[in-house]
């Protein structure tokens, strides 16, 4: 028997989505699927959101989104863009009749306009106005099968031999998530400014560890200054955009969330650059971690740099729109020009 994964928590006797989720699970039950996660009391985490995928054969996400489904939903898309061998074959469904998905879908759109998301979010994550069109679409996509990202492997999983600490006089790392796609020679430029201005200022350059993009840009602009650079990444997605040279320090991991439990543990201070789906997906996960008061993120400045375009609009203008609803607004602080990053981040860099 197939089994899908649910999403959503059901907030008492009173909440809207109750009726809803109640008619879900009888088309799903009748239409033969097991399901996970019924009553909505499951809990999510970096430890354990691979294993739960593994063990899943489609996603269903439910009406009354909150930051923790969008961390989840776009976790999902990450995956297929990186083409993770667990999600070959598995739909994701959106059940959107609330229209609670909306500002999540906004954004995709745009980052698409950007050109940071290369897919066509639409094709990957289903949208359904009723319980009916789920079981619809569910038996569709298991027919059709799951869309082709239309990536092809540059390189093999080489992994450096690198192990060197951050010098004495370092005044802490700062993590950078950002596009590995973008290619803009404007936006490469701002990538390798960044990563000068780390060096020049003692500051450690954690990333993705992608050659590519924006974030192979930064990686390059810390190492031509000479500042110490490290990252993370996986086997499968160094496949699909190599490793910069120069590293300092290299952690292996072997699925996106651990890579990102370990890029976290080793940062004092975040910066979010012009990215796509997986630096939403980090920045999601840097939020839900500040709001539950992990110690992870202790003291942990975000700066998310809303890079304007002549016409004076920000690059993040619907995420920052997105976090105003959903996330306490004290936890993150926006930049509007290159200049004001460093500024921004040692302001309140506590040095580990």
């Amino acid at each position: 028997m197939p089994t899908v994964r649910l999403s959503g928590t059901i907030l008492g006797a009173d909440d809207p989505a109750r009726s809803t989720r109640a008619k879900l699970l009888y088309l799903l039950y009748e239409a033969g699927w097991d399901i996970y996660n019924s009553n909505g009391d499951q809990r999510i985490t970096l430890a354990n959101i691979e294993e739960k995928i593994i063990e899943s054969d489609a996603f269903v996400f439910t009406p009354g989104a909150t930051l923790e489904d969008m961390f989840k939903a776009i976790s999902v898309f990450v995956g297929y863009q990186t083409l993770d061998r667990f999600l070959t074959g598995k739909p994701t469904i959106i059940l959107n009749c609330d229209q609670s998905w909306n500002p999540f879908y906004k954004l995709l759109r745009h980052l698409e306009a950007m050109e940071t998301i290369k897919q066509d979010h639409s094709e990957f994550m289903l949208n359904a106005e009723t319980p009916k069109d789920v079981i619809r679409l569910l038996d569709r996509a298991r027919e059709r099968g799951t869309p082709d990202a239309e990536r092809e492997k540059v390189c093999s999983a080489t992994i450096p031999a690198t192990g060197s600490p951050p010098p004495a006089d370092s005044r802490g790392n700062v993590c950078v998530f950002c596009s590995a796609t973008l290619e803009d020679p404007a936006y490469i430029a701002d990538g390798e400014a960044l990563g000068r201005q780390l060096a020049e200022n003692r500051l450690g350059c954690v990333s993705g560890a992608g050659r590519s993009g924006i974030m192979g840009a930064v990686v390059r602009g810390s190492v031509q200054a000479g500042g110490w650079t490290a990252g993370s990444n996986v086997p499968h997605i160094i496949e699909l955009e190599g490793l910069p040279d120069g590293l300092s320090q290299f952690w292996l991991r072997e699925d996106i969330y651990t890579r990102m439990e370990v890029m976290i543990h080793h940062s004092n201070a975040f910066v979010i650059f012009p990215g796509g789906a997986g630096t939403v997906q980090e920045l999601f996960t840097l939020m839900i971690f500040k709001q539950q008061g992990h110690p992870i993120m202790k003291d942990k400045p975000i700066v998310i740099f809303n890079r304007r375009d002549p016409k004076g609009d920000g690059f993040w203008d619907p995420l920052i729109a997105l976090l105003d609803e959903l996330c306490e607004t004290d936890n993150y602080q926006v930049a509007d020009s290159l200049d004001d990053i460093i500024p921004a981040v040692t302001r309140n860099l506590i040095p580990s």
